[in-house]
């Protein structure tokens, strides 16, 4: 990958911008990740010290055999470190009902377990947010350093989408971040 970056920038095509060896700023990262909406998650995890979770939007499927997911965990988060040493998690895929819980847990600095009407423990012990769209538990097998971050690819061991029945609506409509802020997918917004 470098070995290519360093040939096209020495060999720009016609017409094209020169590739400098120079780093992109942080600003113009995060400008062009800004405007690439991401699906809202929560990871909680059962830690030494009690239940954690985090608010996350770099939650992306890898593969359906195995079954295994991935994200990425600042090392800036307070919640990071019991993540990873929880060995087992719950992602709670969020829709635009649970914007409250997406906030909660994107606060940091508070108990964002203190509601406990907002959550339960699955028999195996993690807790979950029963109000999200879906959830999948799993265990880490993977990670990976990644500048300040690090990557963590899960095994999915259970899944479970919420549907309409026994007084609770189906699935919402999906919950995005997006320039910073919360927004919402709904059918008008499909473009094909």
């Amino acid at each position: 990958m470098a070995i290519q970056y360093a040939l096209a920038a020495s060999r720009p095509r016609h017409g094209a911008t020169s590739l400098s060896s120079d780093m992109p700023s942080i600003d113009d990262f995060k400008a062009a990740f800004g405007n690439h909406p991401a699906g809202v998650a929560i990871i909680t995890a059962q830690g030494a010290s009690g239940p954690v979770g985090l608010t996350a939007s770099s939650v992306f499927s890898v593969s359906l055999n195995p079954p295994l997911l991935a994200f990425s965990l600042s090392a800036q988060s307070s919640s990071a470190h019991a993540i990873r040493k929880a060995g087992t998690l719950v992602v709670h895929l969020l829709g635009a009902d649970q914007i409250g819980l997406a906030k909660t847990f994107a606060t940091g600095g508070i108990d964002r377990f203190e509601d406990t009407s907002a959550w339960s423990r699955l028999v195996t012990g993690e807790p979950v947010l029963p109000a999200a769209d879906a959830w999948l538990r799993g265990t880490i097998v993977n990670e990976m350093h990644a500048g300040d971050s690090v990557v963590v690819a899960m095994r999915v061991l259970q899944v479970n989408v919420r549907s309409a029945g026994d007084g609770v609506a189906g699935p919402s409509r999906p919950l995005v971040y997006h320039h910073r802020s919360w927004h919402s997918l709904s059918p008008g917004s499909m473009v094909s």
